[in-house]
């Protein structure tokens, strides 16, 4: 079975959502041979003026840059012995909660914060605090977090950001991205997302996550942009288990989660049908990304769901799981 064959057992649904209510969408696979197949449907802009979808238009991939950016970030700073994932947040951010020495954040680990085990919230809405990144940036590091359950957290990945950047000795919006991907893309040719009502226009090339935004432009949450190639690329270094620590970081650490990774549970979003060894991850923009180790093949469904508004429901989440079904299925 060809990628190309993959690609036209899954495009029905697309072009369907896209006639009805997605403005527009972007649907590639690749398998570990390498072979690779994708289209483009739709719009990447409805408003203020239409423009078209390409295969070569640039996607705010949102929570994808946890595991595309993020994840090997951190894994590759501990292969190189900069750090061990078993290590305290604060052996790279020694001020973390500095004015009580007690505090449960002191104690959080990379491990745990990549595997969203930890009692940090969800998410917080950092941006109504202010716009200077470097003072959100102290807030985060400083700010008494109620204990809660472990949850799916930006809060985790923010930290291992601004670790990231402590380490590096460079803001994540200036950290090095292969070929595909980057922090700044000409707004051109990016599509569009939301409208946003905070700062008053459509976010077109500029990231839509407003705590990213507020936190210079990105953060080790949100803030990556990527082409389906891009993401394609990425996917098959994965398949192919390019790097010795991606064995680890696809580990079950939950009975849902991997290293920064979604791992199969029921009604996840890459549907029934693939294996239970396949990782994924979505983001809130609409896009998402697949990989099934086991049939050789990933899949990514990158689309513009939030243009020009969040507040709409677009089907999004039975969408993602037919693609994945529709592909597994014809990968068996």
């Amino acid at each position: 079975m060809t990628a190309a064959d993959l690609l036209a057992a899954a495009a029905e649904p697309v072009a369907q959502a896209v006639a009805r209510r997605i403005p527009g969408a972007v649907l590639g696979v690749v398998t570990a041979g390498g072979d690779r197949a994708a289209a483009a449907f739709g719009l990447a802009q409805r408003e203020p003026l239409p423009a078209p979808m390409t295969r070569g238009t640039w996607f705010d991939l949102a929570s994808l840059t946890k595991v595309l950016f993020t994840l090997p970030a951190i894994m590759r700073l501990a292969q190189q012995g900069r750090i061990r994932l078993d290590d305290p947040l604060t052996a790279a951010i020694p001020d973390l909660r500095q004015y009580d020495t007690q505090a449960a954040e002191r104690r959080l680990t990379f491990r745990q914060c990549l595997a969203h085990a930890t009692h940090l919230p969800a998410v917080e809405p950092l941006y109504t605090y202010g716009q200077d990144p470097a003072t959100l940036r102290a807030f985060v590091l400083q700010r008494v977090w109620q204990p809660g359950p472990p949850v799916y957290s930006d809060i985790n990945f923010i930290l291992l950001g601004i670790a990231i950047e402590r380490l590096t000795g460079a803001l994540v919006n200036a950290q090095p991205v292969p070929a595909g991907f980057s922090w700044r893309p000409d707004p051109q040719v990016t599509a569009a997302t939301e409208h946003c009502t905070w700062r008053g226009r459509v976010m077109r090339g500029e990231v839509h996550d407003e705590n990213a935004y507020a936190l210079g432009g990105a953060a080790g949450h949100a803030g990556l942009f990527g082409t389906i190639d891009g993401v394609l690329d990425a996917a098959l270094e994965w398949l192919r288990n390019a790097e010795p620590w991606m064995d680890e970081a696809r580990a079950r650490h939950s009975a849902t989660r991997a290293l920064g990774w979604q791992a199969k549970h029921p009604d996840w979003p890459g549907g029934d049908l693939c294996s239970d060894e396949t990782i994924g991850h979505t983001g809130f923009t609409g896009n998402g990304l697949w990989i099934d180790p086991v049939r050789g093949v990933s899949w990514a469904l990158l689309t513009n769901r939030v243009h020009p508004t969040r507040h709409a429901d677009t089907g999004i989440v039975a969408l993602r799981r037919e693609v994945g079904d529709r592909v597994s299925e014809a990968a068996s």
